[in-house]
This record gives C-alpha cells, sequence and structure tokens, in this order.
C-alpha cells in the first residue's frame, strides 16, 4: 500500500496566495522525509485555492525532492491542450528521473471553461477527445513516430513529432505515467482499464466500500497497454478523499471540523446541497465512513479495512481542506508518514481477517 497527500492550495484564513505556494512546497518535502510515496497537486481557478496551474507546482515540487512521486491531481483536461500537456509531463518526468505522475479529470468545478474558452455544453465530448490525443500522443511517443490527428476542438496535427518524447522508464518504457480520475462514473472506470491506466476514485463522502464493485469492473475490463510490462501493465486502483491524524483520536475530530463545515458549507450553498452538520461529519469519520480522522491506529484500521474491500494499492488523504493551519498539516502528514504507515504496512503484510479479506462489506 502507497501512502500520500493531495491539496488544491486550500488558502489558510489571514495568508494570500504565494505563502499557500510555499507551505505546499514545504508539505511535499516532509512527505518525502516521512517516507510517504506520493503527493498530488491539484487544479482550481477559485480564490479560496491557490493552485490555479499544477504542473508549475509539480515541477517545483519534484525539483525539490529526490525519492517521492508528484503528480497533478488533477490536470482539468478538458480545458487544456494535450499536446502543450504531453509536453510538460514528459519534460518533467525526463528531470525527474521518472518521478512525474498526470491525473486527468473533468475537474469538479466548472471555472475553467469560461476562462480558457470552452463550452460547458461541450462537457463530455471534451475530455473525450483531449483524451484520445493525449493517449494518441503517448502511444506515438512510446515508438518515436510522428502523428497525424483531426478532431473537433483543437487544430488538426499532420505528421507532427511532438517533443520531448519520453525516456526509457523500466517496466512502462517510453511513456507517461498517466492515470484517469473519476468521483464513482462507471464508463470512467471502462474507459481507464480499455486503456490500460491506473484509476482513481475520488471519495468525497458516504462508504468508500461502496466503491468495490467499479474497482472490479475496472479489474474486469483492464487490457494492459502495448508495450508495457511488470506492474505498470497490471490494473492499479487509487482511493482519493479527506483524512487527518493527531495523536489523540477526539482532538483530530475536533481540529479538522471547522475547516470542513466551512468547505462543505460553501458548496452546498452553491450547488444547492443540504446543508454540511456534524451528524453527517461524525457518521462519515466513523469506521464505515469515507473519512480517515482519528488517531494513528484507527487511521491505519480505516485503511487496511478499506483495502480489503477494495483492493486499492494506493490511498491519499487532503489533509489541508477549508485552510486547516500549516502546522497542524505538517504534524498530520508526520504521523501519517512515521506512524500510519509503518502500521498499514505490517497489517497488510500479515496472515489476519483484515489482511485476508474476512468482513468485506
Amino acid at each position: 500500500m502507497q501512502l500520500g497527500i493531495y491539496t488544491f492550495g486550500d488558502v489558510v484564513q489571514g495568508a494570500d496566495a504565494a505563502t499557500t505556494l510555499r507551505h505546499v512546497l514545504e508539505r511535499v518535502r516532509l512527505a518525502e522525509q516521512v517516507g510517504l510515496d506520493y503527493v498530488g497537486i491539484g487544479e482550481h481557478h477559485r480564490p479560496e485555492f491557490a493552485i490555479t496551474s499544477p504542473a508549475t507546482v509539480v515541477a517545483a515540487a519534484l525539483a525539490q525532492t529526490e525519492r517521492i512521486h508528484v503528480g497533478s491531481a488533477v490536470t482539468v483536461l478538458s480545458t487544456e491542450d494535450p499536446v502543450r500537456v504531453y509536453q510538460q509531463f514528459a519534460t518533467m518526468d525526463a528531470l525527474s528521473g521518472g518521478r512525474a505522475e498526470l491525473l486527468a479529470g473533468r475537474g469538479s468545478f466548472i471555472e475553467s471553461y469560461p476562462l480558457f474558452g470552452a463550452d460547458l455544453h461541450d462537457y463530455a465530448e471534451l475530455f473525450e477527445e483531449k483524451l484520445g490525443l493525449l493517449l494518441a500522443l503517448d502511444d506515438a511517443g512510446a515508438v518515436g513516430e510522428r502523428l497525424t490527428w483531426e478532431g473537433r476542438f483543437r487544430p488538426p496535427l499532420f505528421d507532427a513529432l511532438v517533443l520531448p518524447q519520453p525516456d526509457d522508464v523500466p517496466g512502462r518504457g517510453r511513456r507517461l505515467n498517466l492515470g484517469i480520475a473519476t468521483g464513482g462514473n462507471p464508463d470512467s472506470s471502462v474507459r481507464a482499464a480499455q486503456a490500460g491506466l491506473p484509476v482513481n476514485y475520488a471519495i468525497i463522502g458516504g462508504w468508500p466500500t461502496h466503491f468495490a464493485p467499479l474497482a472490479d469492473l475496472y479489474r474486469r475490463e483492464f487490457c494492459p497497454r502495448a508495450g508495457v510490462v511488470g506492474e505498470a501493465a497490471t490494473p492499479s486502483v487509487t482511493l482519493s478523499g479527506m483524512g487527518y491524524v493527531a495523536r489523540d483520536a477526539r482532538a483530530a475530530l475536533e481540529d479538522f471540523f471547522p475547516y470542513w463545515h466551512s468547505s462543505m458549507r460553501t458548496i452546498a450553498t452553491e450547488r444547492g446541497f443540504a446543508l454540511p452538520n456534524r451528524v453527517t461529519y461524525e457518521a462519515t469519520a466513523a469506521p464505515a465512513g469515507a473519512y480517515a480522522i482519528g488517531n494513528p491506529e484507527q487511521v491505519a484500521e480505516k485503511i487496511v479495512r478499506t483495502h480489503a474491500a477494495v483492493g486499492h494499492t494506493r490511498q491519499i488523504f487532503q489533509m489541508d481542506v477549508g485552510g486547516v493551519p500549516h502546522a497542524q498539516q505538517l504534524a498530520a502528514i508526520e504521523l501519517l508518514g512515521t506512524e500510519v504507515k509503518p502500521l498499514v504496512d505490517a497489517e497488510l503484510g500479515a496472515v489476519g481477517p483484515l489482511a485476508s479479506g474476512e468482513g468485506r462489506e
């Protein structure tokens, strides 16, 4: 089980975007120091978030680390140029020795559509076409070929040589480390599987065990990409959602709640959802719920139990939702790496009811 964190650069009250960005990089460095495996950098175009250009922040984070993988979480591909995205991540992958990851998705907000001249009515078609082009670029780059392509939403390519072509990384060849993010749409699971790509399920609430059928569907439909061998040619499931670790379980719940509540209230008000409350918060943070909030033992137990149900191999947590103060985030990251991860590793490597899958919900 790989563990990590992801962030949209939630701005702490009283701070500015520049300070927040510097704090994000400090958290990335700490994540590597405490043994975590991955940091995801999100994209939003709203005043409460500091990260609008994930590739820029990913590049900065990779330059300040040596081992940890850093990727977008997500790149809103619908409003990007796949050619430029391919070039950015191929460049970062080469500079970092294969540690850059590109997670493509539609995104959970729509501000990027008018900002970059995209029509929201083309929501589904934009993603389908741009993902198709990105995969075509990845296929061409893997064998060093030129590409001819034509679609609706960008100018055609005629015998185009798109550079740089990725270095040869053991296990995945000359391909990007590319995955697809979804909130749980079955079609997205099939799309990722048939493209031979990792899938990331964003679990915003409810019960993570509800994603087990989607993960099973993804595995049944999985088709390895040409020229890819080893672990990179097998299904890969990541779960992402909210999490927070503190030494004391009750303190973890109390510390995280006001920031969660503020963020969820803003979204609920905008979208006409039911307003969040303490009851739903604590229910979702309970042992069967989606939020991994508690002391190290409780968070580790939830990861292992969820693994028994879903069979995922990476779990990442958003710990800064609503602008959790930077010092609290650093403390939570340290506990995730130094205490939660060893507990998870020990449990999943042992023979027992959770590791064997007994009690799958």
